[in-house]
């Protein structure tokens, strides 16, 4: 989270050429519910923003990272003084992630009965039949397959998903969904919570 869009759009940048997966989060308001419902691996967290304590608790085991302005007193863990290099940023990233046992690793192979979700090659078969999806369908089935059981609502989505709930309306995850099903076929794990959302059975 980072208050300067500049910046933000700069740290993003940055951390996607290596790899990263990245959200970004300018409005405090909305961070820690982020931070809770994605469960990052790690989190950049600009101090200014004056939220530190409320998302590091919601982030759990994550990675915490402090872009911390002078003058300002640096909280306990990795820190980036500011103003700071985007390198410096990194490898201060890369350090505490490589220290840092995460609680619950990242599968990079899902399943749900025939379907077989696989995060290294972006690829979705059906008792063994590829399946074309989109970029933003793949990221939707990726992310409610990983949490499996688990009901969603569908402004959760949007921001877990497209990391934004103003540059896409709920009805777009409707569609989605819609485009999963006839996709996916009678076999598809995505099952619809009335009146709250979305989820995909185990």
């Amino acid at each position: 989270m980072e208050h300067d869009p500049g910046v933000a759009d700069l740290i993003r940048l940055y951390l996607t050429r290596e790899g990263y997966r990245v959200r970004l989060v300018t409005d405090p308001k909305t961070a820690a519910g982020l931070a809770r419902t994605l469960r990052p691996d790690a989190i950049v967290l600009d101090l200014t923003a004056g939220v530190h304590r409320e998302v590091a608790e919601a982030a759990g085991p994550a990675v915490v990272v402090s872009v911390v302005p002078p003058g300002m007193t640096a909280p306990a863990g990795p820190t980036v003084p500011r103003p700071f290099s985007p390198r410096v940023l990194l490898a201060t990233l890369g350090r505490a992630l490589r220290g840092h046992q995460v609680a619950a690793p990242r599968q990079d192979v899902l399943r749900a009965g025939a379907i077989v979700l696989d995060a290294r090659t972006r690829s979705v078969t059906v008792a063994g039949v590829p399946k074309a999806l989109t970029a933003m369908e793949f990221d939707l089935l990726a992310f409610l397959m990983s949490h499996p059981g688990r009901v969603f609502a569908r402004d959760q989505l949007l921001v877990a998903v497209w990391g934004d709930t103003e540059a896409a309306g709920v009805r777009t995850v409707d569609v989605h969904i819609a485009q999963l099903r006839a996709k996916l076929g009678a076999g598809s794990p995505l099952r619809t919570v009335r009146g709250v959302g979305y989820v995909a059975d185990r």
